[in-house]
C-alpha cells in the first residue's frame, strides 16, 4: 500500500542508475520541503533515536494522516520527505498497515543507509505509527 506520491518517487528512482544519483535525489526532495516553523521544533515533536536533530509535526484532518518535518542534516531531511510521500494522505486507521521497510526497499534505501540512518528512519516510522494509533 503506497500513496500516489510515493509511487511517483519509485518511478523517479527507476530512472536513476546508481546510488549516488539516488542519494542526491533524496537530498533534493528534502531541499524542496518547506522548512518546519521554529515554533514546532520543541521537545514534544523531537524524534529520539536519530543521530541528527529531527522533528515531526503530525496533523490529522478528516481522518487523514499528514505530517511535516525537518532536520539539521540534509540527507535526513530528504528521508523525511520520502516518509512524507509514503504516509501523507493515508487514512489514519491504515497508517499502521503500511509496510515501510518493504516500501523503502523498493527505493533501495534499506541497503544503502548507514546503521545510524536506518535507526533514525525506524524511530521516525515508530513515531508516525504511535501518533496514528493514538488518533485512530
Amino acid at each position: 500500500m503506497a500513496t500516489e506520491a510515493f509511487e511517483e518517487l519509485v518511478e523517479d528512482f527507476e530512472f536513476l542508475d546508481d546510488w549516488e544519483d539516488r542519494y542526491r535525489h533524496v537530498i533534493d526532495q528534502g531541499k524542496a520541503m518547506v522548512p518546519l516553523d521554529e515554533a514546532f521544533k520543541v521537545p514534544a515533536t523531537k524524534v529520539h533515536g536519530c543521530a541528527s536533530q529531527v522533528w515531526l509535526q503530525p496533523k490529522i484532518e478528516n481522518g487523514v494522516f499528514q505530517f511535516d518535518g525537518d532536520s539539521d542534516a540534509l540527507i535526513v531531511r530528504g528521508l523525511i520527505a520520502v516518509l512524507r510521500a509514503l504516509y501523507n494522505g493515508v487514512p489514519v486507521a491504515q497508517v499502521g498497515q503500511v509496510d515501510a521497510r518493504a516500501e523503502l526497499g523498493r527505493l533501495g534505501l534499506n541497503e544503502h543507509l548507514s546503521a545510524q540512518r536506518s535507526n533514525g528512519v525506524r524511530s521516525m516510522i515508530e513515531r508516525i505509527n504511535e501518533v496514528a494509533l493514538a488518533a485512530a
